[in-house]
């Protein structure tokens, strides 16, 4: 497969991407197959002057990244007050060339540019949490104990727009040199991929069935 690039009508300053721009994408369908893709973004922030940058899980409804945590969270706290930028990278594969400096990887990556805002209709945030437990196990949901009103108030749900975001894809096998394709060693890619294990059950767990998960179908 050869690299391809998607022209935006305009990237901003901050997500045009300038090394390798062979391999950006801003149109928002990339973007949003790599959020969706997944389960963990990283969250770059300021405290007090200092830098921050810390995992946690997201989703994805529409136009915007979403994430949650306990409303007493620092870090949450810090999003709604300043500027964040979240970032996400996919391991696809391993590329082995014929020389160690055209090893490569194949990935997808996303960097997203804003500032979170607060989601606070208590509806609202049922409706999206949701969303994010069905989208790792679907139908789940409805079979859990329901969540209180104590546990949702204790709940801080934030999304970011994607609307300042830029991708960054590599999809395809070796780029040797010419001289070097009679070197004898061996070239291609090694694909990687995320499978489920063997679930482990807890001892005393009242159901036996191991619910459906996102992994049954579309490793990502």
């Amino acid at each position: 497969m050869s690299p391809s690039q998607s022209v935006s009508p305009s990237p901003s300053p901050r997500t045009r991407v300038r090394r390798l721009p062979e391999r950006a994408h801003y149109d928002a369908d990339t973007v949003a197959a790599i959020v969706d893709a997944a389960l963990i973004c990283t969250v770059a922030f300021q405290i007090d002057g200092m830098v921050h940058a810390i995992p946690t899980i997201h989703w994805r409804e529409g136009g915007h990244l979403y994430i949650h945590g306990a409303k007493a969270s620092r870090m949450l706290k810090a999003l709604t007050a300043g500027e964040a930028c979240v970032t996400i990278a996919l391991a696809d594969g391993l590329v082995l060339a014929r020389s160690a400096m055209h090893h490569s990887m194949n990935y997808r990556s996303v960097v997203i540019y804003g500032r979170f805002e607060s989601v606070t209709d208590p509806a609202y945030k049922l409706a999206s949490l949701r969303a994010f437990v069905d989208g790792l196990y679907p139908g789940r949901w409805d079979t859990l104990r329901p969540i209180t009103d104590k546990e949702l108030n204790a709940t801080t749900l934030l999304r970011i727009r994607l609307d300042e975001a830029s991708a960054k894809v590599r999809a395809w096998g070796v780029k040797d040199d010419e001289a070097d394709l009679d070197w004898p060693v061996w070239a291609g890619v090694i694909p990687l991929r995320t499978v489920a294990g063997e679930p482990v059950a807890e001892a005393d767990s009242v159901l036996a069935t191991v619910p459906a998960s996102r992994f049954d179908s579309s490793p990502a």
